[in-house]
């Protein structure tokens, strides 16, 4: 605990600025859902405060997410009674809680660097692009979504069409503004000043906007935003209507069979994103912290089972919420509990105030976020390291702009994959001429992928070669590979070539190899 409170002036500036980007997010993936607009407020409390205190991980931010929108609202649907979908969410922690002890966070690590750092880039592009109708004053689309397809009937691109036709001038000034503070507070001459470096960013530019609405609201109401350009938060007008806020599982519906098929598609789905979203976390660590998966995933599956056990929705580390923990200079987890104890206290003592604050200065912190994100520098940084990281790093990208996350990691992953095989097929099997002589060498694991090159490699010997054919530095060779080499030696003599098979003393495998015929005189 006293670590956490050594670097308390960077973390709780950080929490500030989660709890900022949070709230919108979490009324915006709960209206998304068709679930209570609540129920995304308490799932954001119960990310914060539940899995921040259990977490491996330093920096990650778990909450409702977007990816699971679509998800969340066919459950809703298909159950028809909201208790019974609270049920399938506890069920779902309760697999993921397994899926940690059976040691199911190694999938996490099997997911290639261009992959990661491609989601990255393609979750701040989708911040820029969709929040800039909110930044206008176009609401239509809900904060936090993040498909292509919208559920107004528009795309993300269409989408953006849209908000140029419909500008409110009142929300460009605001989310101007707060732009232009949020780029105006990262000046180096900016962070020269103590108490300014204190203070974060994105609460200037939020607290900004509520004073510029207030003084038009009070002094040119013509101009004014319209209540659903603000934040639109449940108020309770005492403890006990505040209590009401909460809904419960009902645990007469466990025999229902759909109850099941949801709750493991959402643990599924979420420990999926949960994984993503440490290694996404881990990668932007400046300190480069490594955060157990496993731990991770029990996190989460306890964290779940709270949120459905209250009435919030189901939970997974969200990369936007991490990245401005980051980005706003977090050190420990202690950021995390702090923002979820914001929103807690809030929502309970000044949700009034907090219905103040434009959606255009939020979308204008969520923009910044999305610009620190996908940085030209990242483009030209894989470019550089040469197309077997850049085609899967710029293909991920593409792919979660026109689908969703899950899928365009999937796809960011079939590539990488492509590239991986053919470059162990490229480099498993290397050969050298020299005149009427042949080195061919097998390196590291030769699978039955490298069986074509190794044949149409001993066809070509010409008559009357020399060819010394290297297996010491295989580690594994597959018995097809060797069947060609046997192959060959078996014949050789009948060209008149001369083959020397230089085995591994220590490899069992190699024993395989036949010795090969001598040559007629």
């Amino acid at each position: 605990m006293k670590k956490y409170f050594q670097h308390a002036g960077s973390d709780l500036p950080a929490a500030i600025v989660v709890f900022l980007v949070a709230l919108p997010l979490c009324l915006g993936i709960a209206l998304g859902s068709g679930a209570p607009l609540f129920s995304g407020i308490i799932a954001g409390i119960t990310g914060g405060i539940v899995i921040g205190m259990l977490s491996g991980s330093q920096l990650s931010i778990s909450g409702p997410a977007a990816g699971l929108t679509v998800i969340v609202a066919a459950a809703i649907i298909r159950l028809q009674v909201y208790e019974a979908f609270l049920l399938a969410v506890v069920l779902a922690g309760f697999f993921q809680l397994i899926f940690g002890f059976i040691r199911a966070g190694v999938l996490g690590d099997y997911v290639p660097n261009a992959v990661i750092k491609g989601m990255l880039a393609a979750i701040g592009l989708i911040l820029i692009m969709k929040q800039f109708p909110h930044l206008v004053g176009y609401d239509a689309d809900f904060e936090g979504d993040e498909g292509f397809a919208q559920a107004d009937t528009n795309n993300t691109f269409s989408g953006i069409l849209q908000a140029i036709g419909r500008i409110h001038p009142m929300a460009v000034v605001i989310g101007s503004v707060s732009l232009f503070l949020l780029f105006l507070w990262e000046r180096p001459a900016m962070k020269s000043f103590i108490i300014l470096k204190l203070v974060p960013g994105p609460l200037v530019a939020v607290l900004s906007g509520i004073a510029l609405h207030a003084f038009v609201l009070n002094n040119y109401p013509g101009y004014a935003l319209g209540k659903e350009q603000l934040v639109t938060l449940p108020v309770a007008d005492s403890m006990q209507s505040f209590v009401s806020f909460f809904t419960f599982p009902d645990i007469k519906h466990l025999s229902n069979p759909a109850v099941w098929t949801s709750a493991i598609t959402i643990a599924i789905v979420a420990s999926l994103e949960t994984l993503l979203g440490i290694e996404a976390a881990d990668k932007l660590d400046p300190l480069k912290r490594v955060t157990p998966p496993n731990r991770e995933l029990k996190a989460q599956g306890i964290g779940n089972m709270v949120s459905g056990l209250l009435g919030g929705l189901p939970l997974t580390s969200v990369v936007v919420r991490t990245s401005a923990n980051i980005s706003a200079g977090a050190r420990t987890r202690f950021s995390a509990i702090m923002h979820g104890l914001l929103l807690l206290v809030c929502v309970m003592f000044i949700p009034s105030l907090l219905n103040k604050i434009p959606l255009s200065a939020l979308a204008a912190v969520l923009i910044f976020t999305g610009y620190k994100l996908a940085k030209i520098s990242l483009f030209k940084q894989f470019f550089q390291k040469g197309w077997d990281q850049f085609v899967p790093f710029v293909v991920t990208i593409a792919a979660i702009l026109i689908t969703d996350l899950l899928t365009g990691i999937l796809i960011g992953i079939g590539v990488g994959l492509f590239f991986m095989v053919r470059s162990n097929f490229r480099s498993s099997v290397f050969m050298v001429k020299d005149a009427n002589h042949f080195l061919i060498r097998l390196r590291k694991d030769v699978s039955f992928l490298n069986k074509p090159i190794v044949k149409k490699t001993l066809e070509d010997v010409p008559e009357n070669a020399a060819v010394l054919i290297d297996a010491s530095r295989a580690d594994f060779i597959d018995k097809d590979v060797i069947e060609e080499i046997n192959n060959f030696l078996c014949h050789a003599h009948l060209k008149n070539i001369r083959v020397e098979v230089r085995k591994s003393m220590t490899n069992p495998m190699h024993i395989l190899f036949m010795e090969p015929k001598t040559p007629a005189a």
